[in-house]
């Protein structure tokens, strides 16, 4: 992976001790997370399953928090620091707590994000991950080999669906996908998953920031024979390009690679089928199934 030099970046590390280092870090945030949750609660003098009915959850789900088994969501730390009349104690740990949520590789990513004005994306193998129904990322998530244990594949689809909360952000920012026709024809999961993926591309492609667009499987000419890419442009106008394979990914901040970058990403656009042309391409697969 290349390390991001910009200070907005994350830092990206590659190799065994690198992936050990970011991972150890973001154990140690959800180890102190679950430490102070777990002391605040018994400070107030409840029992898990008491304190659980308070937020909504389980005492096994309680449990979970406290003995870092599981990563909970913005929203339930802002209700148990509520709860627990923590003063801030536990909403500090927010952010920290939500990068936990994420893959190593997929940490500055997802920061970038948050931030982005424009997201110009390509993707040759699966459905974008901002475009996912939770029943496709399940299928996905299930497939992963060496297997996922189930804790981990219920925090990956908790984390990339708060993601898709870039859709009601306001402003908006400008969302194009393209994506290889061979995408849309893979039944992960099965024909009702798909049939669900390509509803929901079809909503989405109605949203006016947003545009989604098909290379089709019999077009001559790709100029993204090199595979799938983001460039996210951020709020102060400075690009990246990010890519992944194989659990590992790279956050390029090179201006000039970030131009060309950009410059490749407006060649594919203008070769895949225009938005119209590509929902209609859809709406055919999905009367197909």
């Amino acid at each position: 992976m290349t390390e991001g030099t910009d200070e907005g970046a994350e830092a990206v590390v590659s190799g065994d001790s690198g992936q050990a280092m970011a991972d150890m870090s973001g154990q140690a945030v959800v180890v102190a997370f679950g430490h102070t949750l777990k002391t605040l609660r018994v400070r107030a003098g409840l029992e898990r399953e008491e304190f659980g009915r308070l937020i909504g959850y389980s005492a096994s789900t309680v449990a979970s928090y406290e003995q870092e088994r599981r990563i909970p969501s913005s929203r339930t730390i802002e209700r148990v620091d509520e709860v627990l009349d923590a003063g801030g104690l536990l909403t500090v740990w927010k952010e920290q707590v939500e990068r936990a949520q994420y893959p190593v590789f997929f940490q500055g990513m997802a920061k970038l994000e948050k931030t982005a004005v424009e997201l110009l994306m390509y993707d040759t193998h699966v459905v974008n991950g901002l475009l996912q129904t939770e029943e496709y990322m399940r299928a996905l998530l299930t497939m992963r080999c060496p297997p996922l244990d189930q804790e981990t594949i219920e925090q990956r689809v908790t984390a990339r669906l708060a993601r898709q909360d870039i859709f009601d952000r306001r402003p908006a920012p400008l969302l194009s996908f393209v994506m290889d026709e061979a995408v849309l024809r893979h039944r992960y999961g099965g024909r009702g998953v798909l049939r669900g993926q390509l509803k929901h591309l079809l909503l989405i492609g109605d949203k006016r920031n947003v545009e989604v667009q098909v290379m089709p499987v019999d077009c001559e000419d790709n100029a993204g024979v090199n595979g799938p890419f983001t460039v996210i442009t951020r709020n102060d106008c400075t690009k990246f390009v990010y890519s992944e394979a194989h659990a590992t990914s790279t956050l390029e901040t090179d201006p000039e690679q970030t131009v060309l970058a950009a410059a490749r990403y407006g060649i594919i656009r203008s070769q895949a089928l225009t938005p119209r042309e590509s929902l209609k391409l859809i709406e055919g697969l999905l009367g197909s199934l």
